[in-house]
């Protein structure tokens, strides 16, 4: 491997930062240890590195605090790589260059809280169907902290960018910007087909990067009766690639639907979403003929 040149005593963050995470391989890695490939032999599959650069980045890593060891096997000892919270900071550099991906490399620069049903963030999106969701936990309106996956046969996690209980609290330009308004309605909807998602096995969740006393004032003027879970961190969104667009400063998450069964396998992949009322009834047909 070429020398590395030490950026270690710049007088600048930003060069103090990339002399941790200054190449592709260290961001990757970054990023699937966040979808929950924690083993060495699982991320040299995914990432089709070879082990001596691999070994290189995970001690560049974890001497930089950004990953920590755990012994998962005694004889001989192998270790799993997890994220420290100092890594899981990381999370919102890895979303803001995948939106940066999304919008000026894979789109034509406009933002959008949804895409075109033949774009490759699409297809990458509705690549999940099959895939596992990674076991974590997300602060729920309520306070309580909550696994996105339920007990029930099935949980329906609808994603949404951003529901207020007051109109002045949406962001400037929000009705301008593509996909972003019908949040309400599709809470709504949820709401008033609740009955028919439980007694079809499904658990509804809703999912915004918004503050959980945000969803809390949303919740309690709409009569919601099922949580809504902060992803304000962003761990969910890493763990799944989940696709992102920038308003008034934050990432939020473009609308779409997960369906997902006890055992955490994505079974349903609703994006883009053209059609709120649809898109339930889609929903909620999914959950049916997974039952059946």
């Amino acid at each position: 491997m070429p020398q590395r040149t030490s950026l270690a005593d710049a007088d600048c963050s930003i060069a103090q930062a990339l002399d941790v995470v200054g190449d592709w391989w260290t961001l990757l890695i970054v990023r699937d240890t966040a979808r929950g490939v924690h083993r060495f032999d699982a991320l040299q599959r995914e990432l089709d590195v070879s082990r001596k650069v691999l070994t290189e980045r995970l001690r560049l890593l974890v001497d930089a605090g950004v990953l920590h060891r755990e012994p998962y096997q005694d004889r001989p000892v192998r270790y799993e790589y997890r994220l420290t919270p100092r890594g899981r900071a990381l999370l919102p550099v890895l979303i803001a260059l995948q939106d940066w991906g999304d919008t000026w490399v894979l789109g034509e620069g406009e933002t959008m809280a949804t895409t075109t049903e033949a774009s490759q963030e699409a297809a990458r999106v509705r690549a999940l169907k099959g895939t596992r969701l990674p076991e974590l936990l997300l602060p729920g309106n309520d306070g309580r902290l909550r696994d996105p996956v339920a007990g029930t046969p099935y949980t329906v996690l609808y994603c949404f960018p951003s529901a207020y209980a007051t109109r002045d609290a949406y962001p400037p330009g929000w009705a301008g910007i593509p996909g972003a308004s019908g949040c309400t309605l599709e809470s709504c909807t949820y709401r008033d087909q609740l009955a028919e998602f439980t007694a079809a096995g499904a658990t509804v969740h809703g999912v915004s990067v918004q503050r959980p006393d945000e969803q809390r004032a949303f919740a309690e003027k709409e009569r919601l009766r099922f949580p809504l879970l902060s992803d304000a961190d962003l761990a969910l969104t890493a763990a799944l690639r989940l696709p992102t667009f920038r308003a008034a400063g934050v990432s939020r998450l473009k609308r779409l639907t997960l369906v997902v069964d006890r055992e955490r396998t994505i079974h349903e992949v609703l994006y883009p979403i053209t059609d709120i009322g649809a898109s339930v009834r889609e929903a909620l047909e999914a959950v049916r003929r997974g039952a059946a």
